[in-house]
Order: C-alpha cells, then sequence, then structure tokens
C-alpha cells in the first residue's frame, strides 16, 4: 500500500470528507486520525496504525517519555469508518487544530495521508519541495 497524489476536496456540512477513490480500497477497516507535527491532520489506515501502536509498547525510550508519547498520540486520535459514499467524518478538535473548515487537500505521504487546509497545504507544499531536492541531493552525495 502506497499513497501519492494530492486532491481537494469540499466537506459537506456535517463535516464529512471524501477519501480519494483510489484509496478506498486500502481503508475498508477504517482510518485513525491524529493531528499531526505540522498543522494537519494525519491519516493511518488502520493497520498502519497497529504497526505504530506496536513500537510504542517494545520501544527503548525511558517508561516515563513512552508514556507522555503514548498520552499524546492515544488521547487524540480518532478511530473513523469510511461510509458508504467513500467519506469520513472530521472530528472538531481536528479540524479547528489543521485549520479546515470548508475545503481540505488529502495528501498521499507514502504509507499514510495528510489532510491540510488549502491556504497551509500551499505553503507547506512548497517548502517541502525545496527542503526535499537539498535531501535527495545528500543522498546522493555519500
Amino acid at each position: 500500500m502506497m499513497f501519492f497524489g494530492e486532491f481537494e476536496y469540499k466537506l459537506d456540512e456535517k463535516g464529512r470528507l471524501p477519501l480519494p477513490p483510489r484509496f478506498r480500497r486500502y481503508l475498508k477497516d477504517g482510518v485513525v486520525l491524529i493531528p499531526g507535527p505540522e498543522k494537519c491532520i494525519t491519516v493511518y489506515p488502520l493497520a498502519e496504525w497497529k504497526k505504530v501502536a506496536d513500537t510504542l509498547t517494545t520501544g527503548s525510550l525511558a517508561p516515563s517519555k513512552m508514556r507522555t508519547l503514548n498520552r499524546a498520540l492515544f488521547a487524540t486520535a480518532f478511530h473513523m469508518v469510511i461510509d458508504s459514499a467513500g467519506r469520513i467524518s472530521l472530528p472538531a478538535p481536528l479540524r479547528d487544530f489543521a485549520g479546515i473548515y470548508d475545503e481540505a487537500i488529502v495528501a498521499g505521504v507514502n504509507k499514510n495521508m495528510e489532510l491540510w487546509s488549502p491556504d497551509e497545504w500551499a505553503v507547506e507544499k512548497a517548502s517541502s519541495q525545496v527542503q526535499a531536492w537539498q535531501i535527495i541531493e545528500s543522498l546522493e552525495q555519500k
């Protein structure tokens, strides 16, 4: 499973967002939504989220750091099921966090997706593209 591309969708009046049709077959068990490290919503297929969860039970961090990390991730996570129209509901706390109200960009980022407000995505996309080429060039030099 690999997610790539960017797609712009409108949210409906109930805060539901369509997901790209080509992604839906990988999401039959639902998705887990969490606040992303940037101002976006990170979307994991349930199977991928379980892999993340497994690494957080076997990590080498100190117990206090592991508790902090688990609280930060799991207390703010939402499990959502895709409806028959291919939409997921975006919980209000996550919409507020990411500034997503009327429209959202769905960005495939390999094993998961990110949901962005169009304005935030424009800034992030420009920055990421410049940094990506710098990182690629540094990898080629090794």
